[in-house]
């Protein structure tokens, strides 16, 4: 689905790993693997003089990456000094990124807008999707189970639809990347719609599930049409509670979702099904940027 991949870290989050698993991501449709890493120059408000040990430190770290590199792919480690987030927006231009991995989820938003998150910013700023996986995830693999991870990182993508902007969103971004690099397209998707009833009653709430399931056929035809495997499935409840029952059951690699495309300042601070996504979900989370 991605060609050209960068994985951010700060060694704090376990995907400096992935450095030794080039060959299982190339396998997964890589073909351009970018680890940075980011030294701070600043202390508070006040300049720093560049620590060169560390630079050289984060490199060796890392360094994994640039041995046994498969054929025809390209594997780059970048140690830069600077704001994480400006040097990683430089990094995608420099390398024509399509997806930044990083390993912190967006927690409560409006305490990050003031407290500062590369996560946040990056959520805001990037033009191109983020997978964010949890630290407490991809520490507690072992090789082998982190091996057969990175060979199938999209291969069973949970969509949670419900035809608001948000999700039309998401399925554009969607198709988009599997029209542009359709060999490494995702196996399969699932549609999955969770009609929260809200106390209605059931009359009503039958006549959610029926639209919702007619609905669903529609987007479905479309993704079909793009040669992908598509499930669907409506569900009546708690949608957190639901989608995240759903990437369990169905043996879910990864779940897709996306914000409102045209987001404003209380959009980012108001509750959302999504943000309670990238705060709770310990599945990792492809998350298309409003950009």
């Amino acid at each position: 689905m991605f060609q050209h991949c960068l994985i951010c870290t700060d060694f704090s989050d376990g995907l400096h790993r992935l450095a030794d698993f080039v060959p299982d991501l190339a396998s997964s449709g890589a073909k351009r693997i970018v680890f940075l890493h980011t030294v701070s120059a600043w202390q508070g408000d006040r300049a720093i003089k560049v620590d060169e040990g560390k630079i050289a430190a984060a490199k060796e770290r890392l360094s994994g990456a640039l041995k046994s590199i498969p054929s025809g792919i390209e594997a780059k480690v970048e140690v830069l000094c600077g704001r994480p987030t400006e040097k990683i927006l430089q990094t995608i231009e420099k390398y024509q990124i399509d997806v930044v991995f990083v390993g912190t989820s967006i927690h409560s938003l409006l305490e990050e807008k003031f407290f500062g998150s590369t996560s946040l910013e990056l959520a805001k700023s990037a033009r191109v999707p983020l997978a964010v996986i949890r630290p407490q995830l991809i520490t507690t693999y072992t090789r082998e189970e982190l091996s057969l991870r990175c060979q199938h990182l999209w291969r069973y993508l949970l969509i949670p639809y419900n035809d608001s902007e948000a999700a039309r969103y998401s399925i554009e971004q969607i198709k988009t990347h599997v029209q542009k690099h359709p060999e490494i397209a995702p196996k399969q998707c699932m549609l999955l719609w969770v009609v929260d009833d809200g106390g209605r009653r059931e009359v009503l709430t039958q006549s959610r599930l029926k639209a919702a399931k007619e609905k669903l056929e529609v987007v479905k035809a479309q993704l079909e049409a793009l040669d992908l495997e598509v499930n669907t499935e409506v569900r009546q409840g708690n949608p957190l509670h639901e989608i995240l029952e759903a990437a369990l059951y169905f043996d879910i690699t990864a779940i897709a979702i996306a914000t409102d495309p045209k987001p404003n300042l209380l959009s980012w601070a108001a509750p959302s099904c999504a943000n309670e996504i990238l705060r709770r979900s310990w599945f990792p989370v492809l998350y298309f940027s409003p950009s």
